[in-house]
Formats: structure tokens, C-alpha cells, sequence
């Protein structure tokens, strides 16, 4: 073990003869051991830990060495507290005598702490009031103990529910083995795990059951692009979006970033592999989306069908966009389609880059039946659901056809 406390034992009380040596730094063969290790992960940045461990002192002054060669301790974060006595030296084990005044406590105080030069360590003088055991705790920053988060999603065969198991995997690569170590991610259970040197952990955090899932069909030519440019269709990914709140079953922590596994009940039994994503981190109340491929049966034509300028005053114009969209869902049930357009990259699109923010509003020949979604829509975002009737009898797609009409104003 490359990090070892150490205790001298020495007294103001000894004669003038050990007196010179009364501050030497002097090692113990045997290392007190752990009584107690605490990680907590709860830091995105920064590992802490806390130990503690019971060390002989003796009435007057000690030192109490410290060092840690080959770890990533931060020595600016190290801190040293002494806490409640265990029991006076000798009376360990003893039976108390009822006629007999109760053992005064031990009054322990730390005076100073250095730091030796080139090295690796520090050396506490600690006072005590009487020889006897004394708990300390030492916590202190720890680099190369790292951890991630990652999950398993499994849908219902309806795809309306899903289970998320959220998992946390420790990585210890600090050359420093803890024994029965408590470990805590900063919510859910804590676990009581031995780590060894260069060491892989992976532990269930949460398992939440029944969690209420949306399945969401989107096109938006900015962020998501096109399918076919030449015939203008564009692409349709797929989300499985579920909220982080307690309704959904979830909402006792933020989702932490990590990768999410995706798997289908197949109705046997068992699972269908559907694919993977990176699941963003999601504080309470928020919706994490995961990517679960493209939609091959909506299919989207995007064309513009309008662009004219009409001049307003001097070289002040306003600019009128019609895009038309015909959408087709050759799926056996019906579904909704999020249509999504930034507008100024649809003013870029037609007219060129100016710079400038954009001033709109929408048109007449809108036809959406309901107005842009109030959540999802920003100042140049605009966001409306077109539910979509499922394929016929005969199996042909039903074609939908809506026009968004954006009037740009107040261009030069």
C-alpha cells in the first residue's frame, strides 16, 4: 500500500535525554488500519474521501505522519479532525468499577501542521491529555477514482411504458485499494463494496418500473437534414421521450449523463436489441430524449413554395416563405409528426446569411389546425403535431399535405 499514516508516540513528559528527540518523525512498522472508508461521487469534478482510523497517543505532544506517494491526493484539500474518544489506553476490555469515579475524557487537540520538504506527506503535532486510543478522520481529494453512468431501457411490446435501470460504474485507477468502502453516487442507496487497485465496479442504482413513454416522430430540415435531397424528403428520427418527474415513476434525482441501451420485449419472454444513445443529463422535471432510429415508413417532401419580397418603404421589405409539406404514413396505425423549422435558417435558406435576428409572424395560408406548441417553440423555432391517419385497406398511405406561411419583416 503506497499511502500509510503513521504515529509517534512522544511526549513533552520524557526525560531530557529523549527530549532531542522528541519531535522526530518516527514510523510505525505497523499502520493503523481503516476503521471506517466513505467515497462520495456526488461531484462531477471530484472524488472525496473520509477514513478513519484509531491511533495510540500518548499524554503530551505526538505526531501524526501522513503521506501518500504514487496517489493523486490533493494536498490542498486534506483535512484532519480528531473525533470522540474510543477508550483510554489499559481499559480496554476491563469492567467498569461502580465505586469508582467514570474515566475522565481524553482531551486531544490539534497544534500544528507542516510539511515535510520534497515529499509526499504531512505531520500533524497533536496534543494529548492522557495516553490512550483517539478516532481520526482524514478526508481529502482523490484523483483517478473516476465514475460514469450508464442504463438499460427495456419498452413494452406497445411501446408505451418502459423499465430503466440506471446504473454506476468505479473505475479506480488511484493505486490505492479500499477495503469494506461506503459508496455513494449522491442519491439512491449506498453501498458497502470493497475496491481493489485497478478495479471496475458496476452497481444497480434505481430500477424504475412502468416509467410512461412517448414515441415521437420529428422532421426538422436544420438539425436532423434530409433523407433525399434531390427529392426533397427529409429525415424522420425516432425518440422514445420520458419525462424526469414523479408521475413517470421517476423524479427522486436528476438522470445523470450516460449511455442508454435500448431493448423491445419481443413477446416471448424475451428482448430485442433496438439500438443505443447518450442519454443527456436530466435534471427534475425535464425529458430525456433517446434516439431509436429513422422512420422509414413517414415519409416527408419539403419544398418551397413561395418567396417573394414586397417592399415596405426605401429599401425596407418584408419577405413572404410558403414550405409545403406532403407527408405520407404507410404505417398500420396512426401517429403524430412533430414538424419543426427554425426560421431563420429558412430566411439563410432562401435569401442568404444577413446576420441579423429575424422579426416574423405566420401567414394565411398557414393551414396547421393548432397553433405552434408554446413549450417547444422559441422566438425563431416554431414547432406544430400533425397527427397522421393510419395506412388504408389497401395498404396506400393517406397523403397529408400542410403549408407553413412565414412573414419576414422589416428586411434590407
Amino acid at each position: 500500500m503506497q499511502r500509510a499514516l503513521a504515529v509517534a508516540l512522544l511526549s513533552l513528559g520524557l526525560s531530557n535525554t529523549l527530549a532531542e528527540v522528541a519531535f522526530a518523525r518516527i514510523k510505525l512498522i505497523t499502520l493503523p488500519i481503516r476503521e471506517r472508508v466513505e467515497i462520495q461521487l456526488d461531484n462531477p469534478n471530484a472524488t472525496l474521501v473520509e477514513e478513519e482510523r484509531i491511533v495510540p497517543l500518548v499524554k503530551g505532544v505526538n505526531q501524526v505522519d501522513f503521506s501518500w506517494a504514487n496517489t493523486q491526493i490533493d494536498p490542498n484539500t486534506i483535512v484532519f479532525r480528531v473525533i470522540p474518544r474510543v477508550e483510554p489506553a489499559g481499559n480496554a476490555g476491563k469492567p467498569k468499577e461502580q465505586d469508582k469515579p467514570e474515566a475522565k475524557p481524553m482531551d486531544v487537540k490539534v497544534l500544528s501542521v507542516s510539511y515535510p520538504p520534497n515529499e509526499a506527506a504531512l505531520v500533524w503535532q497533536v496534543a494529548s491529555s492522557d495516553s490512550g486510543s483517539a478516532r481520526v478522520r482524514i478526508s481529502y481529494l482523490l484523483g483517478n477514482l473516476t465514475k460514469s453512468f450508464n442504463y438499460r431501457a427495456v419498452t413494452s411490446r406497445d411501446e408505451k411504458t418502459l423499465t430503466l435501470s440506471e446504473y454506476i460504474r468505479i473505475q479506480n485507477l488511484a493505486n490505492e485499494s479500499f477495503g469494506s468502502t461506503g459508496l455513494w453516487a449522491g442519491f439512491g442507496p449506498r453501498f458497502l463494496k470493497p475496491i481493489g487497485i485497478n478495479e471496475t465496479k458496476e452497481m444497480l442504482i434505481e430500477k424504475h418500473q412502468q416509467v410512461p413513454v412517448k414515441k415521437t416522430y420529428t422532421t426538422d430540415p436544420q438539425q436532423y437534414g434530409y433523407l433525399d435531397r434531390p427529392q426533397n424528403k427529409l429525415l424522420v428520427p425516432m425518440h422514445y421521450v420520458l419525462k424526469n418527474d414523479k408521475a413517470s415513476q421517476l423524479g427522486r434525482a436528476p438522470l445523470q449523463y450516460g449511455k442508454v441501451r435500448i431493448f423491445q420485449e419481443d413477446g416471448h419472454g424475451g428482448t430485442a436489441f433496438l439500438g443505443e444513445d447518450w442519454g443527456k443529463f436530466t435534471p427534475l422535471d425535464d425529458e430525456m430524449r433517446l434516439y431509436v432510429g429513422t422512420a422509414q415508413d413517414v415519409v416527408v417532401k419539403r419544398t418551397i413554395g413561395k418567396n417573394e419580397q414586397k417592399r415596405v418603404a426605401g429599401n425596407l421589405y418584408n419577405r413572404e416563405i410558403v414550405v409545403k409539406y406532403e407527408i405520407e404514413n404507410f404505417k398500420d396505425k396512426a401517429v403524430t409528426l412533430d414538424i419543426s423549422e427554425n426560421i431563420r435558417a429558412l430566411r439563410n435558406e432562401v435569401a442568404g446569411d444577413t446576420g441579423r435576428d429575424v422579426q416574423w409572424e405566420l401567414g394565411e395560408e398557414t393551414t396547421f389546425k393548432e397553433q405552434p406548441d408554446k413549450e417547444k417553440s422559441t422566438f425563431e423555432q416554431v414547432v406544430f403535431h400533425v397527427d397522421l391517419p393510419a395506412r388504408g385497406a389497401d395498404q396506400k398511405a393517406i397523403k397529408t399535405v400542410h403549408k407553413l406561411d412565414v412573414l419576414i419583416k422589416n428586411e434590407w
